[in-house]
Parts: structure tokens; sequence; C-alpha cells
């Protein structure tokens, strides 16, 4: 499965078999560096094992997944070029929003003089300038995300997983949200990965998607592909497709 359109490729899962007993999985999928692609299907069909997959939370029972050239297959978590943000955006409830952000730089470590602005400078960037001393209980669930947000960013890895972390918010934050990745890979291209449920809110943003049904990548093509007649029914109406 091809989700390249004439860019080098980021991510290669070749054959990537996951032994899960209620629904043995299998992937295959090549993916452009520094685009934005979707992966998207019915619940509890595999997306999230995707992504943890790529990132190295689950290990695949065989096969091999190249990230940035490289074969990651057996690559512990933290040696892996990839950055990912949940749904539950995962502060630390007794730091500031400073601190959590910091965790991007240094997460074993205080920021230096440097990297503090560094840090001040994402939170801008996300929206939190003058709330850096703020606890996370006094944020909006919009701002908490925006500060993990902030920390993925400062990993500053080529990779960004995004599993679903707009999913708790409202309809206008989700723009929001998107709005400020849009603008984020045109100051700084990254290769995005965004499992989601909402398909039709990402056709200005995203370049392509990838569909997954019980295990098994169903479809894939970019984002216009999402009104291909040629796709399957049960994915054209998954997608959002305009009839």
């Amino acid at each position: 499965v091809h989700v390249m359109h004439g860019k080098p490729e980021a991510i290669h899962l070749n054959h990537v078999r996951f032994a899960w007993p209620q629904m043995p999985m299998e992937f295959d999928l090549r993916v452009a560096a520094n685009s934005i692609t979707i992966v998207t299907g019915p619940s509890g069909s595999g997306k999230s094992t995707l992504l943890n997959l790529i990132a190295g939370f689950e290990a695949p029972s065989d096969g091999t997944i190249q990230i940035c050239g490289k074969d990651c297959t057996e690559v512990p978590i933290a040696g892996r070029p990839v950055s990912i943000l949940f749904q539950e955006h995962n502060l630390f409830a007794h730091l500031t929003v400073e601190a959590n952000a910091g965790f991007g730089i240094a997460p074993r470590r205080m920021v230096s003089v440097d990297e503090r602005q560094r840090v001040r400078d994402a939170l801008a960037s996300v929206g939190l300038a003058g709330k850096e001393t703020r606890m996370p209980h006094q944020l909006s669930g919009g701002e908490r995300q925006r500060a993990a947000f902030a920390r993925v960013l400062l990993e500053d890895r080529p990779v960004l997983l995004l599993d679903e972390p707009f999913a708790s918010l409202g309809p206008s934050l989700r723009l929001e949200m998107m709005q400020l990745l849009a603008h984020m890979q045109k100051s700084r291209p990254r290769t995005i990965l965004a499992v989601t449920h909402h398909p039709q809110e990402w056709r200005d943003g995203a370049d392509a998607f990838v569909f997954v049904h019980e295990g098994r990548i169903l479809a894939t093509g970019a984002i216009a592909d999402i009104d291909n007649p040629a796709l399957p029914d049960n994915v054209r109406k998954y997608l959002g497709a305009r009839q």
C-alpha cells in the first residue's frame, strides 16, 4: 500500500503482523515524508495498534518497520525518531505548563536558560503565551492539549503520531488545532500520521488517508480520493464521500 505521491518515504511497514488473539493484524504501508496522513476506520479496527507498532509500544510477530530509512523493528521506543500525542494529554498535574512542555527537550533534567526560551517560544506558538506558570488544572481541556502539543513539538522528531488527540474537543476547537497543525507544517514540516473518527474534517489539511478495517488496510489514497466512486461503498460512506 503506497501513500507516496512522488515524495520520499518516511515510514515503511513491510508485512508487519501483530498476533492479537481476537483479531490477527497485518499491515503493509508506505507513507511519504513530510505529509499529513489520516488513519481512519471503525472502532476496534486496529488504528491505534498501527500507531503503537510504529512508535514501539507494541512489537510485531513478523515483518519489518522502517522509519526515516532505518530498520526500527527492534529499536526501543526512546531510540525511534518518533513523537506521539494521545487523546489524553498526559500532563504532570504537579508541574507548571512550562515545566510540562520542557520535558520535550530535557525529560531527565532542568532546562537551561537558552532552552527555557525555546520552551516559551513553543508555548507561544500554540497560543499559551502568558500561561507558562499555570498548573494543568487551571487550564481548559483545549489548553491542556495545546501544552501537550508544545511538548511534542519541542521533541523535534521527524515523525509525529497523533492518536485522536482532538477527539475530546468540540468541533471549533478541533478545527483550531488542525489549523495550528497546518501552520506548523509550513514552518517545520514533519511526517504526521493522525488517527481520527472525523475524516471529513481533515479534507483541507491532510494529504492522504489510510482506511483500516479488521486489522488490515482496506484502502489508501490522496485526500481528494475520498470521493472516488471506485472505493468500496462502506469505505466511501465512512469517509463521508460526497454523493
